[in-house]
């Protein structure tokens, strides 16, 4: 990543307590501006680059324990590392069946398992709604119950 040679002030491009930037806010803003997009784009690329690192390890994790259990080995070592077979259960609410399966978790005495939820994003949606809806603010019911704050951020569209 480029950094900016900036020259302050006491002459130099070396920073001190009181040396201020003699760069006009509008290149400032300019090489901001570069330097926000050349971060945003590296994280794009390295965002792609761990998807296809998952992907390629969601791979060969498959293929690797199929081989082993095709061998019929539990375990396998190899320069120092010992690798072995490992099932895992996950489980949902078939589709439509969450009241269901609520009712007949409360039935049984296993009611402590379940627990009520809102998603962030819903939630941040809803008050923001609200605020809205009341001329900027949000209603005291609210405010009573949930902490809020403003994030300002940069963000960008490709003309």
């Amino acid at each position: 990543m480029k950094e900016l040679d900036v020259i302050l002030d006491n002459g130099t491009n070396e920073p001190t307590d009181n040396a201020q930037p003699t760069v006009k806010d509008e290149s400032r803003l300019t090489v901001l501006s570069e330097q926000f997009v050349a971060a945003k784009e590296r994280k794009e690329a390295l965002d792609a680059e761990l998807k296809a690192v998952k992907a390629e390890i969601e791979r060969l994790d498959r293929e690797f324990s199929d081989e082993m259990i095709l061998m019929e080995y539990d375990s396998f070592s190899r320069k120092g590392k010992t690798f072995f077979l490992k099932s895992r259960l996950f489980a949902s609410p078939k589709a439509g069946c969450k009241a269901g399966l609520f009712s007949a978790l409360r039935k049984r005495g296993y009611g402590d398992m379940i627990t009520e939820s809102v998603n962030a994003n819903t939630l941040s949606s809803f008050v923001k709604e609200k605020r809205e809806e009341n001329d900027g603010e949000i209603p005291e019911w609210l405010t009573e119950v949930v902490n809020t704050y403003d994030k300002t951020t940069i963000g960008t569209r490709t003309k």
